[in-house]
Protein backbone atom coordinates (compact mmCIF):
# COMPACT_ATOMS: atom_id res chain seq x y z
CA UNK A 1 0.00 0.00 0.00
CA UNK A 2 1.00 3.38 -1.00
CA UNK A 3 2.30 5.81 1.73
CA UNK A 4 1.10 8.62 -0.25
CA UNK A 5 -1.89 10.76 1.76
CA UNK A 6 -5.84 10.65 -0.76
CA UNK A 7 -6.56 14.32 -0.32
CA UNK A 8 -10.29 14.72 0.18
CA UNK A 9 -11.89 16.74 -2.53
CA UNK A 10 -12.32 20.01 0.44
CA UNK A 11 -8.64 19.72 0.42
CA UNK A 12 -7.86 19.98 -2.80
CA UNK A 13 -10.19 23.10 -3.35
CA UNK A 14 -8.57 24.68 -0.05
CA UNK A 15 -5.10 23.96 -0.67
CA UNK A 16 -4.71 27.56 -1.84
CA UNK A 17 -4.55 29.02 -5.75
CA UNK A 18 -5.00 26.14 -8.21
CA UNK A 19 -4.19 26.40 -12.30
CA UNK A 20 -7.05 28.65 -14.00
CA UNK A 21 -7.77 25.58 -15.54
CA UNK A 22 -8.37 23.60 -12.49
CA UNK A 23 -10.80 25.96 -10.93
CA UNK A 24 -13.04 26.77 -13.85
CA UNK A 25 -13.54 22.79 -13.79
CA UNK A 26 -14.08 23.47 -10.21
CA UNK A 27 -17.17 25.81 -10.73
CA UNK A 28 -18.36 23.81 -13.68
CA UNK A 29 -18.53 20.20 -11.42
CA UNK A 30 -19.84 22.59 -8.16
CA UNK A 31 -22.95 23.50 -10.87
CA UNK A 32 -23.99 20.31 -11.56
CA UNK A 33 -23.85 19.17 -8.54
CA UNK A 34 -25.91 21.77 -7.23
CA UNK A 35 -28.41 21.02 -10.70
CA UNK A 36 -28.36 17.59 -8.89
CA UNK A 37 -29.03 18.08 -5.35
CA UNK A 38 -31.84 20.39 -6.52
CA UNK A 39 -33.54 17.88 -8.70
CA UNK A 40 -33.87 14.97 -6.43
CA UNK A 41 -34.28 17.69 -2.97
CA UNK A 42 -37.30 20.10 -4.41
CA UNK A 43 -40.20 18.02 -4.28
CA UNK A 44 -39.51 16.50 -0.83
CA UNK A 45 -41.21 18.46 1.21
CA UNK A 46 -40.90 20.46 4.03
CA UNK A 47 -38.27 18.66 5.81
CA UNK A 48 -37.04 18.43 9.72
CA UNK A 49 -32.58 18.09 9.63
CA UNK A 50 -31.20 16.08 11.91
CA UNK A 51 -27.86 16.74 13.32
CA UNK A 52 -25.55 14.57 15.88
CA UNK A 53 -22.92 12.89 15.91
CA UNK A 54 -22.18 9.16 13.46
CA UNK A 55 -20.50 7.13 16.19
CA UNK A 56 -23.23 6.16 18.52
CA UNK A 57 -24.39 2.74 17.98
CA UNK A 58 -28.24 1.47 18.33
CA UNK A 59 -27.52 1.04 22.00
CA UNK A 60 -26.98 4.44 22.71
CA UNK A 61 -29.68 6.46 24.66
CA UNK A 62 -29.06 9.39 21.54
CA UNK A 63 -29.57 6.76 19.40
CA UNK A 64 -32.79 5.64 20.43
CA UNK A 65 -34.09 9.27 20.86
CA UNK A 66 -33.31 10.40 17.32
CA UNK A 67 -34.82 6.78 16.16
CA UNK A 68 -37.95 8.15 18.10
CA UNK A 69 -37.61 11.64 16.59
CA UNK A 70 -37.34 10.72 13.28
CA UNK A 71 -40.47 8.45 13.33
CA UNK A 72 -42.43 10.96 15.46
CA UNK A 73 -41.79 13.88 12.41
CA UNK A 74 -42.73 11.41 9.15
CA UNK A 75 -45.87 10.28 10.87
CA UNK A 76 -46.49 14.45 11.60
CA UNK A 77 -45.77 14.36 7.54
CA UNK A 78 -42.42 15.70 7.18
CA UNK A 79 -39.74 14.54 5.84
CA UNK A 80 -36.72 13.59 7.68
CA UNK A 81 -33.22 14.72 6.29
CA UNK A 82 -29.95 13.96 8.26
CA UNK A 83 -26.08 13.77 6.62
CA UNK A 84 -27.09 10.22 5.65
CA UNK A 85 -24.22 8.10 7.53
CA UNK A 86 -24.17 6.27 11.07
CA UNK A 87 -25.02 7.22 14.43
CA UNK A 88 -27.76 9.90 15.00
CA UNK A 89 -27.70 10.35 11.20
CA UNK A 90 -29.09 6.39 11.02
CA UNK A 91 -31.54 6.75 13.88
CA UNK A 92 -33.17 9.75 12.54
CA UNK A 93 -33.32 7.82 8.99
CA UNK A 94 -34.58 4.34 9.97
CA UNK A 95 -37.01 6.01 12.45
CA UNK A 96 -38.94 7.82 9.27
CA UNK A 97 -37.91 4.77 7.57
CA UNK A 98 -39.69 1.96 9.02
CA UNK A 99 -42.98 4.26 9.57
CA UNK A 100 -43.09 4.71 5.43
CA UNK A 101 -41.79 8.28 5.77
CA UNK A 102 -39.88 9.96 3.38
CA UNK A 103 -36.11 9.54 5.08
CA UNK A 104 -33.42 11.69 3.17
CA UNK A 105 -29.59 11.91 3.66
CA UNK A 106 -27.56 14.54 1.98
CA UNK A 107 -24.42 12.51 2.39
CA UNK A 108 -20.42 13.12 1.43
CA UNK A 109 -17.61 10.66 1.05
CA UNK A 110 -15.10 11.40 4.34
CA UNK A 111 -11.98 9.05 5.00
CA UNK A 112 -13.38 7.85 8.37
CA UNK A 113 -17.21 7.24 9.46
CA UNK A 114 -19.10 8.71 6.46
CA UNK A 115 -20.54 5.24 5.15
CA UNK A 116 -24.14 5.28 4.08
CA UNK A 117 -27.03 4.03 6.33
CA UNK A 118 -29.51 1.41 4.71
CA UNK A 119 -32.76 3.61 5.92
CA UNK A 120 -32.82 6.42 2.87
CA UNK A 121 -35.70 6.16 0.52
CA UNK A 122 -33.26 8.94 -1.75
CA UNK A 123 -29.90 10.49 -0.86
CA UNK A 124 -27.70 13.26 -2.47
CA UNK A 125 -23.51 12.13 -2.82
CA UNK A 126 -21.83 15.45 -2.56
CA UNK A 127 -17.98 15.81 -3.12
CA UNK A 128 -17.64 18.78 -1.17
CA UNK A 129 -18.75 19.90 2.45
CA UNK A 130 -20.23 22.94 1.20
CA UNK A 131 -22.86 21.25 -1.12
CA UNK A 132 -23.98 18.76 1.29
CA UNK A 133 -24.50 21.86 4.13
CA UNK A 134 -26.26 24.17 1.94
CA UNK A 135 -29.21 21.38 0.50
CA UNK A 136 -29.45 20.38 4.46
CA UNK A 137 -30.38 23.88 5.23
CA UNK A 138 -31.70 24.69 2.14
CA UNK A 139 -34.89 22.13 2.37
CA UNK A 140 -35.26 22.03 5.99
CA UNK A 141 -38.16 23.95 8.14
CA UNK A 142 -37.00 22.58 11.16
CA UNK A 143 -33.75 21.29 12.94
CA UNK A 144 -33.03 19.02 15.97
CA UNK A 145 -29.21 18.93 17.02
CA UNK A 146 -28.33 16.19 18.62
CA UNK A 147 -25.34 15.51 20.78
CA UNK A 148 -22.15 15.44 18.48
CA UNK A 149 -18.70 16.36 17.81
CA UNK A 150 -17.14 19.12 16.11
CA UNK A 151 -19.25 18.76 13.28
CA UNK A 152 -22.28 18.81 15.09
CA UNK A 153 -20.99 21.71 16.56
CA UNK A 154 -20.05 23.43 12.99
CA UNK A 155 -24.02 22.95 11.90
CA UNK A 156 -25.50 24.60 14.89
CA UNK A 157 -23.45 27.77 14.88
CA UNK A 158 -24.06 28.02 11.04
CA UNK A 159 -27.66 27.63 11.14
CA UNK A 160 -27.83 29.97 13.99
CA UNK A 161 -25.61 32.50 12.10
CA UNK A 162 -28.41 32.00 9.51
CA UNK A 163 -31.15 32.69 11.32
CA UNK A 164 -29.60 35.54 13.59
CA UNK A 165 -28.61 37.29 10.37
CA UNK A 166 -32.06 37.12 8.08
CA UNK A 167 -30.16 35.07 5.67
CA UNK A 168 -32.45 32.41 6.62
CA UNK A 169 -36.07 32.56 7.52
CA UNK A 170 -36.42 32.32 11.86
CA UNK A 171 -37.08 28.30 11.78
CA UNK A 172 -36.91 26.49 15.07
CA UNK A 173 -33.74 25.02 16.59
CA UNK A 174 -34.02 22.37 19.02
CA UNK A 175 -30.78 21.08 20.93
CA UNK A 176 -31.75 17.61 22.89
CA UNK A 177 -29.40 17.04 25.63
CA UNK A 178 -29.59 19.51 28.07
CA UNK A 179 -26.71 17.94 29.92
CA UNK A 180 -24.37 16.96 27.00
CA UNK A 181 -24.51 20.67 26.28
CA UNK A 182 -24.83 22.83 29.69
CA UNK A 183 -21.89 24.34 28.56
CA UNK A 184 -23.24 25.76 25.36
CA UNK A 185 -26.32 26.84 27.38
CA UNK A 186 -23.54 29.09 29.52
CA UNK A 187 -21.80 30.09 26.93
CA UNK A 188 -24.74 31.48 24.83
CA UNK A 189 -26.02 33.17 28.25
CA UNK A 190 -22.20 34.49 28.92
CA UNK A 191 -22.49 35.90 25.30
CA UNK A 192 -25.34 37.42 25.96
CA UNK A 193 -23.94 39.11 29.22
CA UNK A 194 -20.92 40.61 27.37
CA UNK A 195 -22.96 41.91 24.72
CA UNK A 196 -21.49 39.67 21.95
CA UNK A 197 -25.05 38.51 20.96
CA UNK A 198 -28.43 39.79 21.38
CA UNK A 199 -30.34 38.87 24.83
CA UNK A 200 -33.39 38.19 22.04
CA UNK A 201 -31.14 35.64 20.02
CA UNK A 202 -31.73 32.61 23.07
CA UNK A 203 -35.20 32.81 21.79
CA UNK A 204 -33.70 31.19 18.60
CA UNK A 205 -32.68 28.03 20.25
CA UNK A 206 -35.00 25.41 22.69
CA UNK A 207 -33.30 23.34 25.10
CA UNK A 208 -34.74 20.09 26.05
CA UNK A 209 -34.55 16.68 27.07
CA UNK A 210 -38.54 15.37 26.18
CA UNK A 211 -39.21 14.43 22.39
CA UNK A 212 -42.68 15.06 22.56
CA UNK A 213 -41.93 18.53 23.85
CA UNK A 214 -39.20 19.03 20.95
CA UNK A 215 -41.47 17.66 18.14
CA UNK A 216 -44.52 19.49 19.48
CA UNK A 217 -42.50 23.12 19.38
CA UNK A 218 -40.90 22.69 15.74
CA UNK A 219 -44.49 21.69 14.15
CA UNK A 220 -46.40 24.36 16.10
CA UNK A 221 -44.27 26.40 14.70
CA UNK A 222 -44.19 25.41 11.37
CA UNK A 223 -47.63 25.70 11.62
CA UNK A 224 -48.53 28.67 12.72
CA UNK A 225 -45.65 30.29 10.57
CA UNK A 226 -45.71 28.67 6.90
CA UNK A 227 -47.80 27.17 4.12
CA UNK A 228 -45.61 25.29 1.65
CA UNK A 229 -46.77 24.31 -1.72
CA UNK A 230 -44.75 22.78 -4.67
CA UNK A 231 -45.72 22.22 -8.22
CA UNK A 232 -44.19 20.07 -10.42
CA UNK A 233 -42.98 20.75 -14.05
CA UNK A 234 -44.14 18.05 -16.90
CA UNK A 235 -41.54 20.38 -19.24
CA UNK A 236 -38.53 19.55 -16.75
CA UNK A 237 -39.37 16.16 -16.19
CA UNK A 238 -40.71 16.53 -12.38
CA UNK A 239 -43.57 14.26 -11.00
Amino acid sequence: MSAKRILHADSQFLSGPNSRGKELLFIIKAFFQFIRGFRKLHFVGPCITVFGSARFNEDNKYYIQAREIGKIFAQMGFAVMTGGGPGIMEAANRGAYEVGGESIGCTIKLPKEQVNNPYMTRFVRFDYFLYEKYCSTKYSYGFIVMPGGFGTLDELFETLTLIQTGILHNFPVVIMGKEFYTDIHELIHKMIIEETISSEDHKLIKFTDDIQEATDHVRSFINKNYKVKYKASWILGEN
